[in-house]
């Protein structure tokens, strides 16, 4: 294929620099969509907070909109961690055929000891911000009216409060996700996403494990070539005329020791949150099947039913109706965010290796 840059200048596809060059390609045709977005959430100034009862982050939500069900263009407010928790929740309950996004894990990532530390804190930031603007891209989601209080509400506490009674009411609607039907049998098609979907979280979760390994395993030789090369600086004060070549092999171990500990940091801070992420991404795709798999059961329950009753009808009863049109519904929905979840991890991973074959080489080149 003819790979030129937007600016028309041909790229070298056999160059070390051929990956770059593409992934810019790639993110400027990405950012074309912007154009007809109306919808923009940013999640960034994260702030600490002393109490007497606990200590916690907040995070400055931004929002820009054009969207007549918004008030004003322009929104900004303070969330923290159970804000967002509190969202996911709203949206699982109110949007129950949908696949919601997840959130980072709400405990101390392993190898992270100080939940406060900036490394910690920069990395859910930025997986809160992930996190919103997965929702923010979702045609249903985005205009769903607990997204919109969670960016536009001053004191979000009072909401929950004031919500508190309807919970009881809004759990009774969506019990049916939870009866206790057995399905006979899925459908092929969504018998086929439940297979890939248990292959892809079992292949992700083994190249998480390795990766972590081997940044352990980098960090461990880091800590022994800071001891090493200062070798050769001390024994180069000891020997005049050997002072130069031992100086520069002392040098050229602390070049190494600052290009490993770049390919660490990467690999800890991009590469290892979009696994994470990917792999809580399919088990919330497999609740969403368990779901629809329940809403069937009911269905095939309730014909079963009909069918055994002797009399005879002229047509099936309403609530029959009421829940063929709930399985039809379910299947729509869950076809159509499979199918936005696949082209999302495609361009995702596409970015995430490409951008690691790049560190790769410069970090061997260095």
């Amino acid at each position: 294929q003819d790979l030129s840059l937007p600016n028309g200048t041909p790229v070298d596809t056999s160059s070390p620099a051929s990956s770059s060059s593409l992934l810019n390609r790639l993110q400027l045709d990405d950012d074309l969509d912007g154009e007809t977005r109306d919808l923009f959430v940013t999640v960034d100034d994260p702030k600490k907070h002393v109490c007497t009862m606990e200590t916690y982050i907040t995070y400055r939500v931004t929002t820009k909109t054009t969207r007549a069900e918004f008030d004003l263009p322009e929104y900004s407010v303070r969330r923290r961690y159970q804000d967002f928790d509190w969202l996911r929740n709203k949206l699982e309950e109110s949007q129950p055929t949908h696949l919601i996004p997840p959130l980072p894990e709400k405990f101390v990532v392993k190898g992270v000891v100080d939940r406060f530390s900036e490394e910690f804190v920069e990395t859910r930031r930025k997986a809160l911000d992930k996190f919103l603007k997965r929702i923010t891209d979702h045609p249903v989601l985005s205009f769903n009216e607990h997204f919109n209080v969670f960016l536009t509400a001053k004191d979000l506490n009072a909401y929950k409060k004031q919500g508190m009674a309807l919970l009881s009411k809004m759990g009774e609607s969506v019990k049916y996700v939870t009866g206790g039907y057995k399905l006979r049998s899925r459908p092929l098609e969504f018998a086929a996403i439940g297979e890939y979907l248990d292959t892809f979280s079992l292949k992700l979760g083994t190249i998480d494990r390795i990766a972590q390994r081997i940044i352990k395993e980098q960090l461990e030789y880091l800590v022994e070539l800071r001891e090493y090369g200062p070798v050769y600086s001390t024994w180069g004060g000891l020997e005049v005329e050997l002072a130069e070549p031992l100086e520069g092999v002392s040098a050229c171990i602390g070049n190494c020791c600052t290009a490993l500990e770049e390919l660490s940091e990467d690999m800890s801070e991009d590469f290892l949150p979009v696994l994470r992420e990917y792999i809580l991404y399919s088990e919330s795709m497999k609740n969403v099947l368990k779901k629809r798999d329940q809403v069937q059961a009911e269905y095939e329950a309730k014909l079963e039913a009909v069918a055994l009753k002797k009399e005879e009808r002229p047509k099936v009863p309403t609530d029959v109706e009421k829940c063929q049109d709930r399985v039809e519904c379910f299947n729509a929905d869950l076809k159509a965010d499979m199918e936005r979840w696949q082209n999302n991890k495609r361009q995702d991973f596409r970015q995430l290796l490409m951008g690691m074959a790049d560190k790769n080489i410069q970090y061997y080149e260095k």
